[in-house]
């Protein structure tokens, strides 16, 4: 099935609660997509081969067939969809099996169905291109998670939205801050250590061990000096706070540059390497 001429895109809902499939599928219409709707995972993969979807929202714990296999089948379509996982079970082999599959974003439910129009959207905004950013699972224990991911900043939205799920059993106030530093230390990699190239590559490994959260994130750049980024609020004098706002606007740089000193008041620890092109940071439990 084809979107109409007026159509945002084309959603293939697959839930066995036909209330909430429903409910998805008339709010996704309102806002101007074009919607098909099965209940199981047969009827899901003859839908695919009979026009794969623009975005696709798939339930795991599906009759007949399990989500995460119409996830595997779906990447074998001519054209495969972006992929929306929504699921009760945020056990990290899930989200991990959910990963290698290519998936897009990872919904918890019970989730408020109008954010999923958000998410959807999100997603078709990304364009065609974000689903040809291959994120590749080097080890999925769930105590030793580690990605190789392409240096594009779409993938910085995929990869939070999984990480953090892996720290859903943390405090709030814990995964937050931990959510926070990932991000902005990941989107460091993948701009000025990968030069926002797609062809270059970021490590990620998570390690949760008993009392402590670590992620080292590795980029392919030469690294940095840190004493040398002006454009950066870490270094700033202590008599001007806001120099570096006005470097950053003569190097036509975007707003920004408070992410280091952000980063140092949240998490315990920040260590690099020498060359600066691989950092660790670590949020203690206790």
């Amino acid at each position: 099935m084809s979107p109409t001429p007026e159509s945002k895109g084309h959603v293939l809902v697959v839930d066995d609660d036909r209330a909430l499939r429903h409910a998805l599928g008339a709010l996704l219409t309102k806002a101007g997509h074009t919607v098909r709707q099965e209940g199981d995972g047969p009827s899901a993969v003859l839908a695919l081969a009979e026009g794969p979807p623009d975005v696709m929202l798939l339930d795991v714990g599906l009759p007949g067939m399990s989500g995460l296999e119409v996830l595997s089948r779906a990447r074998s379509v001519e054209r495969p969809p972006r992929v929306i996982i929504m699921t009760s079970d945020e056990t990290p082999a899930t989200m991990l099996q959910a990963i290698r599959g290519q998936a897009d974003r990872f919904v918890v439910k019970p989730f408020a169905p109008g954010a999923i129009v958000e998410i959807v959207e999100e997603v078709l905004a990304s364009g065609a291109g974000a689903a040809a950013l291959p994120i590749e699972v080097v080890s999925a224990r769930p105590e030793w998670v580690e990605l190789v991911a392409p240096c594009a900043l779409p993938v910085a939205d995929r990869l939070q939205s999984f990480m953090m799920r892996l720290d859903a059993d943390l405090p709030e106030s814990v995964r937050e801050s931990v959510g926070r530093a990932f991000r902005e230390l990941l989107c460091n990699a993948i701009e000025w250590g990968g030069k926002l190239d797609p062809e270059r590559r970021v490590r990620i490994s998570c390690i949760r061990a008993q009392r402590m959260v670590l992620y080292r994130i590795a980029d392919p750049g030469e690294g940095f000096d840190i004493d040398l980024l002006a454009h950066a609020a870490i270094n700033n004098p202590d008599d001007n706070p806001l120099e570096h706002a006005f470097v950053r606007e003569e190097m036509g740089l975007r707003p920004g540059g408070l992410g280091l000193a952000i980063i140092r008041s949240i998490v315990d620890e920040l260590i690099y390497n020498e060359a600066r092109n691989e950092v660790v940071f670590i949020k203690y439990l206790d």
